[in-house]
């Protein structure tokens, strides 16, 4: 059962080419390596799925087909399976997109950062409230994040960021962080400043952003 949320949609930025994992990534996305049985980018859609969102958003760039090929259907694929009687097989197969979500895949044209791969998700989400799903994070948590900062978004009505703390200052941050004190006992925090791709000798703290 798909829980009632004010989020509808999710973007998901998958446009990079994933140079830190080279040469795994050199034909393939990023997004899809596994882990065990399946890829990344299909557990960031089963986290926004179980959050709410029905429209999931894919910002691709020219080496990203693969990612549109995972969500469609391969009928050929299907039937042979069934003919063989590999019954468990088809419904994982079946099972990687609910007849109720739908996808949108949008070319970024140049690879402009983050905030242009957002914006070109503007046409799609409009002005409503939606997830930014950084795929390359998978989190494991007894509650989905997505879920969790969906219901402190029903309480604040502001946008929301989620975080992970690194063990060490990391070289390579895309941007680091400065928390208040948690917000009327809650898991949530007022930002007091944010620090895009800093050197570790002036990030703030430990904090980088994971998803929104």
């Amino acid at each position: 059962m798909v829980p009632s949320s004010p989020i509808r949609a999710a973007v998901f930025p998958v446009a990079g080419r994933g140079t830190r994992f080279l040469p795994a990534t050199k034909a393939s996305p990023k997004e899809m390596l596994p882990i065990v049985d399946k890829p990344l980018i299909q557990y960031a859609a089963e986290e926004a799925l179980s959050a709410g969102a029905r429209n999931l958003v894919f910002i691709t760039g020219s080496s990203k087909r693969a990612i549109e090929d995972h969500f469609d259907s391969d009928h050929e694929l299907e039937s042979a399976l069934e003919a063989q009687g590999k019954h468990e097989l088809l419904a994982s197969l079946r099972g990687i997109l609910p007849s109720w979500a739908s996808c949108v895949y949008i070319r970024q044209p140049a690879p402009l950062g983050l905030g242009h791969a957002v914006l070109c998700a503007r046409p799609v989400v409009g002005h409503e409230p939606f997830f930014v799903h950084l795929a390359d994070d998978l989190i494991d948590a007894e509650i989905p994040c997505l879920r969790q900062m969906a219901s402190i978004y029903e309480q604040h009505h502001a946008s929301v960021l989620g975080f992970s703390k690194s063990r060490a200052m990391r070289p390579t941050a895309t941007a680091s962080s400065r928390a208040a004190r948690p917000m009327g006992g809650s898991v949530a925090s007022k930002v007091l400043s944010r620090s895009p791709s800093p050197p570790p000798h002036l990030q703030p703290s430990r904090l980088s952003v994971a998803t929104y």
